[in-house]
C-alpha cells in the first residue's frame, strides 16, 4: 500500500540520513520512478525533504523534522511496548513482523526511552485468555485474512450452534477478535452475518471478488452488532439464595460476572444472600448449581427447584447402588 510506502519512506530517510532514489527503491522493491513521485508526494504534504545533486548527493529530511519523526512521549513509548497486547495477531502470522517492526523503531529512539521501552517490557503483560480456556483452533483464519484484504469472495462449510453443518458464499469484510475467539464479518444472500472463525469446517477462496462498501466502518458495526447480540439474547431469570459462608468465595468459583450481582443482592432473614441471574436457558444454571451442592436454594422458577430436586435425587440413588 502506498501509506505505507511513504512511512517506510520517512523512518529510512530518519534512521539512514542521506539516501539516492536508487537506495530506496531497491529497499522498498519498487521502480525508481514511483520513488521520484512518493517523493513528490511526501513534499507536496509539507513533509522537509530536500536533494542534494553529485557525489555523496540523495535525499534527506531537515534534522529538526526528524527529531519531531522520533519525538514519542514516554506514555505512548509505554503502550507501544506492552507485553502480550498484541497476542492476537500470532494467528494472523504477524507476530514476527510485529517483532521486528518495534525493534526497528526502538532503535530510533532516544537511549532514555529504549530504556523504558524494556523496563515496559518486563513490568506489565497482557494476558487476554481466561482462565482455564483453550485457544481455538482456527486453521482457515489467514486464508480469510487473505480474503478480506482482497475482497475475494469464499465458499465454506460452516457448523452452525445447533451442529449442522451448512454451505455459505461469504464477502468476508473483515476479521474481528474478541476474548481471543476469532469471527468474520461477512456480507451473505441473507444480509449481514457474523461467523466464529472456529466452526469453519472447510474454506475455498473463488475467483470472483466483491465491492466492499465505501462507508462500511468495521469497528462501528461491531460496536452495533454486539450490543444488539447482548439485547437480543433470549433471558431466563433464576433467583437463588447463597450461604453467607460461601459469598466472599464465589466469583472463584463462579467468575467475576457474579460479583456485582452479590453486591447488589439483598439478605434474607437467616442472612442467605439472595441474587437474581440470567442464563440464556434454564438447563444452563443445572451445574452451576449443582457445583455448590447444600450451600445454594433455588427460589424460582418453581420447576427448576423440582428439576434440581430429580437430578439430586438421582445422583443419591447411583451412589446408594452397591459397588
Amino acid at each position: 500500500m502506498r501509506a505505507d510506502r511513504l512511512i517506510s519512506i520517512l523512518l529510512l530517510l530518519q534512521t539512514r540520513g542521506r539516501m539516492t532514489a536508487g537506495e530506496l527503491s531497491n529497499h522498498l522493491e519498487v521502480s525508481e520512478r514511483t520513488i521520484y513521485r512518493d517523493l513528490e508526494a511526501l513534499g507536496m504534504a509539507g513533509v522537509p525533504i530536500y536533494s542534494e545533486h553529485g557525489p555523496g548527493g540523495g535525499y534527506t529530511l531537515l534534522d529538526s523534522y526528524r527529531t519531531t519523526l522520533t519525538g514519542l512521549n514516554e506514555a505512548e513509548v509505554r503502550t507501544l511496548f506492552l507485553s502480550g497486547v498484541y497476542a492476537p495477531l500470532a494467528d494472523l502470522g504477524l507476530a514476527e513482523a510485529l517483532e521486528v517492526a518495534l525493534l526497528k523503531l526502538s532503535a530510533t529512539l532516544p537511549e532514555a526511552q529504549q530504556r523504558r521501552a524494556e523496563q515496559m517490557r518486563q513490568r506489565i503483560h497482557l494476558d487476554a485468555v481466561p482462565w482455564f480456556q483453550t485457544r481455538e483452533e482456527v486453521p482457515h483464519l489467514q486464508t480469510l485474512q487473505e480474503a478480506a484484504w482482497n475482497d475475494t469472495q469464499v465458499k465454506m462449510m460452516y457448523r452452525r450452534s445447533d451442529n449442522r453443518v451448512r454451505e455459505y458464499v461469504i464477502y468476508p469484510y473483515g476479521l474481528v477478535a474478541k476474548s481471543n475467539i476469532w469471527y468474520v464479518v461477512a456480507a451473505t444472500e441473507g444480509g449481514m452475518r457474523v461467523f466464529r472463525v472456529a466452526r469453519i469446517l472447510s474454506l475455498t477462496l473463488l475467483s470472483e471478488h466483491f465491492e466492499r462498501p465505501s462507508a462500511f466502518d468495521l469497528m462501528a458495526f461491531w460496536a452495533a452488532w454486539c450490543q444488539e447480540f447482548e439485547t437480543s439474547r433470549p433471558r431466563s431469570p433464576i433467583t437463588v439464595s447463597i450461604d453467607p459462608a460461601l459469598v466472599p468465595n464465589l466469583p472463584d468459583i463462579w467468575g467475576e460476572w457474579v460479583r456485582p450481582l452479590l453486591e447488589r443482592g439483598t439478605d434474607t432473614s437467616d442472612g442467605w444472600r439472595q441474587i437474581t441471574m440470567h442464563f440464556e436457558t434454564v438447563e444452563q444454571s443445572y451445574g452451576y448449581i449443582l457445583a455448590l451442592g447444600d450451600q445454594i436454594a433455588v427460589i424460582d422458577p418453581p420447576h427448576l427447584r423440582q428439576k434440581i430436586l430429580e437430578i439430586a435425587t438421582s445422583i443419591v440413588n447411583a451412589y446408594n447402588q452397591p459397588g
